[in-house]
């Protein structure tokens, strides 16, 4: 795991070259088939080098959440068991990796129906019947974090119990028979942030504008999870004309540096036990050869 930029990919395929194992995808927005400049997904002769597994395998339209990666991770890592292969988690969404680690609270279906009528509402509707039905997760929220806001709402109006009691209940580890070794990609913070800026910079000259040229085409709703991904909202608004390109590249760059803070932040406060590596050799000390 890691921040953004810290080079998880490149020692995933470190790894990879020195004993078998399947590269698996932990990061929501490079589940989604398109953006793979953008996203910072593992390049065509990156993928050759090794077996990936759950990049781009969903369509741009199709939500991401920890239950739906859960459901399609779990039969790659019983198959790389059963091969002989080492399971590699390698991404920047921690909850997927958490989830994973420690179980998710069983939450009952929500109707076809119910989901479809509330995705007709607006986002300050949303907010304001999560406000009035549930004031616990309405606290926890931010008002503009409209994908979990949604979430919530639907399991109050579905269930009539808050998310956060679901959340408390146990939750029993999708593999209890696991063993975990957690290693955190990291450099000093300015050097992270250094990274982002020059990667940011690389993806403008490797066709990112393109790609999201290409997916403003697509008509999304900005609701949809990679409409929100990094530097799409800022490179849409230089394409509608209404940002400058260097601007929209230096608040991408902006955003993209405040999340992997957060990133770090959520690494040391829910894995405080993650090894700091910066290279394989650290990661093989461990792991053993």
């Amino acid at each position: 795991m890691g921040p953004t930029g810290a080079g998880k990919s490149a020692l995933a395929l470190a790894l990879a070259a020195q004993r078998p194992c399947v590269i698996i995808n932990a990061d929501a927005m490079q589940m989604v088939g398109t953006l793979r400049v953008l996203t910072a997904r593992p390049s065509i002769d990156e993928e050759a080098q090794a077996e990936h597994a759950l990049y781009g395998v969903l369509a741009p339209h199709e939500p991401t959440s920890v239950a739906v990666w859960l459901k399609l991770v779990e039969p790659i890592i019983r198959r790389a068991w059963a091969e002989g292969k080492l399971p590699l988690l390698v991404g920047g969404t921690g909850m997927y990796i958490k989830a994973l680690m420690d179980g998710l609270a069983t939450i009952p279906p929500i109707p076809e129906e119910l989901r479809a009528q509330l995705r007709t509402l607006d986002e300050p509707t949303i907010r304001a019947r999560l406000e009035a039905a549930d004031r616990i997760m309405a606290a926890r929220l931010k008002v503009g974090d409209s994908q979990r806001n949604l979430r919530a709402l639907e399991v109050i109006e579905a269930t009539g119990i808050s998310l956060s009691e679901w959340q408390q209940q146990p939750a029993a580890p999708l593999f209890p028979e696991a063993r975990h070794a957690c290693f955190a990609a990291n450099h000093p913070r300015a050097e992270v942030y250094r990274r982002i800026d020059a990667r940011f910079e690389l993806m403008m000259n490797h066709g990112a504008l393109d790609e999201v040229r290409q997916l403003m085409a697509l008509n999304l709703s900005p609701e949809i999870p990679i409409m929100r991904a990094h530097g799409v909202p800022e490179l849409m608004a230089h394409l509608r004309g209404e940002m400058a390109l260097a601007d929209a590249i230096s608040k991408s760059q902006q955003n993209t540096r405040n999340y992997a803070k957060r990133q770090m932040t959520w690494l040391r406060n829910q894995l405080p036990d993650a090894i700091e590596v910066q290279d394989i050799a650290q990661i093989m000390a461990v792991l053993g050869h």
